[in-house]
């Protein structure tokens, strides 16, 4: 491996990149929720979603790396192949971009983007140790898809009159997807040392509780775009794919809590994120937005081979 090529590689396991196929799907799940087909400004929404994103992973590791130093020495801070000056740089630069292309697409968007950051870099600098964690990030998750939907729904190019103001089914969304993310942030606390069997358990729960409630029933938002009886055997279909995604990886590691184990649940939790978002968008009656969705499952299957997202 060349210097160059092996300093890419160290970059693309600071930032997760496998992680990133993960987040177009809240924003576009967002716009879904609002009745609304994906425009500009949701693209740009994305783009900052992607930044943010990946500001919140460097950041992490700058915060993390005196822990990692004696749990994880192979990752690139501990090891030497990234400065935590240059991964806090990074983190700097990537939070102005997103805030940037937020701003692009309305100040409501902005506002919405900014507390998103401030949520990710509370996590990082502080609330990650504390009992507050899971909720924060699942915080995080949910304002991540609720920045798709206010940047698609006050686009100029929207139809109707702009919303501010997310309608009930995006905020029904972004609970689906907090309620994971609550979830999986919780069997990531024990991925360096494992030992818990209750946590993995639980989110099982969770997984199988949030398919079951997503399945039951649809909300009316855009549901004339797709035929009742269609519409319900998608979201059916999707919601079984989102839930076999993690169950399996989540009842080995109740089985066997190792950190190995607890670490490949915490991965399929992760990567369960793209059948969850393409359900919520095939619930709102967009089954164009769900298969696009969907589409990115291989690329983070295929990234996760190379990079952990953990």
């Amino acid at each position: 491996m060349t210097r160059a090529s092996g300093r890419t590689a160290a970059w693309a396991e600071l930032l997760r990149i496998s992680a990133l196929a993960t987040v177009p799907g809240d924003a576009l799940a967002g716009a879904a929720a609002a009745g609304l087909r994906p425009n500009r400004s949701t693209l740009l929404a994305i783009g900052s979603s992607l930044c943010l994103y990946e500001a919140g992973m460097a950041l992490n590791d700058w915060a993390d790396r005196a822990e990692d130093a004696v749990d994880r020495p192979h990752r690139p801070l501990p090891s030497g192949r990234i400065t935590p000056r240059a991964a806090l740089g990074a983190a700097a630069l990537l939070t102005a971009a997103g805030l940037t292309l937020a701003a692009r697409a309305g100040r409501p968007s902005l506002a919405t983007a900014t507390a998103l950051t401030a949520t990710v870099w509370s996590y990082d600098l502080h609330l990650k140790h504390t009992p507050a964690a899971p909720a924060t990030m699942a915080t995080a998750r949910a304002l991540n898809l609720l920045l798709g939907t206010v940047a698609t729904s006050t686009s100029p190019s929207a139809p109707g009159p702009r919303r501010a103001r997310p309608r009930a089914a995006a905020w029904q969304a972004a609970a689906a997807v907090g309620a994971h993310t609550y979830a999986v942030t919780s069997v990531s606390r024990h991925e360096t040392q494992g030992g818990s069997t209750r946590t993995p358990l639980l989110a099982l729960a969770t997984t199988l509780a949030l398919a079951a409630a997503l399945t039951a029933r649809r909300p009316s938002t855009g549901a004339a775009r797709l035929a009742p009886a269609v519409g319900t055997l998608v979201t059916a279909a999707l919601a079984t794919s989102y839930a076999r995604t993690p169950a399996t990886p989540l009842l080995h590691a109740a089985l066997n809590p190792s950190p190995p184990l607890t670490q490949r649940s915490v991965g399929a939790g992760i990567r369960a994120l793209i059948p969850l978002q393409a359900t919520l968008a095939a619930r709102a009656g967009a089954p164009g937005t769900a298969l696009l969705v969907l589409g990115l499952a291989p690329l983070a299957r295929a990234l996760a081979r190379k990079v952990s997202p953990t």
